[in-house]
């Protein structure tokens, strides 16, 4: 007979009380506590394999082997390949396209791979991979829920990489708790980790999230696994993002690109060219840029528009940045520059649905803020690479020869950057570096 017992458990934190009270004691939210009945059993997985201690000189590399996969962009975010016994949490919102992704990455591996659904059955997973045209005769698709008849068809099937779809539909029968729930999601997982580290199979997890865009479940299943991935991207938009945010196999705020057609998602390999427009008309209020994702540089197209304030106080609107920081270089253009923006109105877009949060292309915002302003077309064959600060000065941002490399190869003739860049001789041709330490000196170059 099972045994179970009554406790009291917040489903923002996890964190377990013998009493109920109307605020957790741990995360301070409210009315999160709630009765709980946990059974008591033996049948979760146990480990064979006995532990002890070791010298770190006598451990080998060799468990560390990664798995090549054969999507660049995912491959290229993960670290240059899955880590054997790694554990994978896959982030985004639902139609996004995750489900898309992992099923490519199973159809493209040339290896045994195991790939769980509990929200689809066979035959739409089937439909989904004549849509996107792949086909891997070692891919087998498993259409079940408790966690333990999981990880017995894993033994049997010893596949090299192993797919949940997804961590909220995944449940044990030894916790009294609906699938979904705090405490199913931590155990579950616990389960699955356990079994990705003592058979040295990585395991890539799809988690569903919240309205505020965080993982669904407890935050400490963030913790416990070894890399979380967060799939981003408007669905009125043609690209979708991964990013990485956190990694213990390689570096973490590396990018991978998407475009989504009727085939499903295609890799993009040369983002800037995507993201840049190719319209050649003399328009006002256009700058280009150039941001560092990871350690890759894409160049990106700020637009700006200022008009008359007519209905009362000015609005500020930005697309792709922080607002705040868009108030901030405002401040900045109208203290250290002298232009008159108070009683205009600005909206600032970043082509592409992207979210930059480098401070590089800084400069560029406020190229394309005082274009508008000045109703001033700035030729697209000029690029700007610079932070600014609060006293109007220029500052130099970090890997500045990767960013003239990237956007030299795009065609750009001439780079605005600040006048403290160190920069080495780079072989580069038919290109001119303007260096600038004020943003008075840039309203002098291009605008008088």
């Amino acid at each position: 007979m099972v045994k179970s017992k009554k406790i009291f458990q917040c489903i923002s934190c996890d964190n377990e009380s013998s009493k109920w009270t109307g605020k957790c004691v741990n995360c301070g939210e409210w009315n999160t506590v709630s009765e709980r009945t946990v059974a008591k059993s033996s049948k979760n997985y146990i480990s064979n394999s006995i532990k002890t201690p070791q010298l770190i000189g006598e451990i080998s590399g060799s468990k560390a082997e990664r798995i090549h996969i054969n999507d660049q962009e995912f491959n290229r975010v993960i670290g240059n390949g899955l880590v054997k016994g790694s554990v994978i949490l896959l982030g985004g919102e639902p139609g996004i396209g995750k489900s898309t992704l992992t099923l490519k990455i199973a159809l493209t591996l040339n290896e045994k791979v195991l790939y769980i659904s509990g929200e689809e059955s066979n035959e739409q997973i089937k439909l989904r991979a004549t849509r996107i045209d792949l086909n891997n005769e070692k891919c087998y698709i498993y259409n079940e829920t408790e966690v333990n008849t999981i990880l017995k068809t894993s033994d049997e099937v010893k596949p090299e990489l192993i797919i949940i779809d997804s961590i909220q539909t995944i449940h044990t029968q030894d916790i009294d708790a609906i699938p979904g729930s705090v405490s199913q999601i931590k155990h579950c997982a616990e389960q699955l980790i356990k079994y990705a580290k003592d058979r040295l199979i990585p395991i890539i997890i799809i988690g569903h999230i919240t309205k505020d865009g965080a993982i669904a479940g407890p935050k400490v299943l963030e913790h416990m696994v070894d890399t979380v991935l967060q799939f981003e991207g408007d669905k009125n938009h043609l690209y979708r993002l991964v990013r990485s945010i956190k990694n213990r196999f390689g570096s973490t705020n590396e990018l991978g690109i998407y475009e989504m057609n009727e085939n499903g998602l295609q890799e993009v390999n040369s983002p800037s060219k995507m993201l840049i427009s190719t319209n050649q008309e003399k328009l006002s209020g256009i700058a280009l840029g150039c941001s560092l994702e990871g350690i890759r540089p894409i160049m990106i197209e700020s637009q700006a528009l200022t008009s008359a304030a007519t209905y009362g106080n000015p609005q500020r609107s930005a697309n792709g940045i922080d607002i705040k920081r868009l108030n901030m270089l405002l401040a900045v253009i109208e203290k250290r520059g002298g232009m008159k923006l108070s009683q205009k109105d600005v909206f600032l877009n970043i082509t592409g649905g992207l979210k930059i949060q480098d401070p590089a292309i800084d400069l560029s915002m406020v190229c394309a803020i005082l274009s508008s302003f000045f109703d001033f077309y700035i030729d697209h064959k000029i690029c700007f690479i610079g932070e600014v600060g609060l006293s109007g000065e220029i500052r130099p941002v970090s890997r500045i020869e990767q960013r003239i490399k990237e956007v030299t190869k795009m065609g750009i003739k001439t780079i605005y950057l600040s006048k403290y860049s160190k920069i080495n001789d780079l072989k580069i041709q038919d290109y001119t570096l303007k260096k600038v330490g004020k943003l008075q000196e840039i309203i002098q170059h291009l605008f008088k």
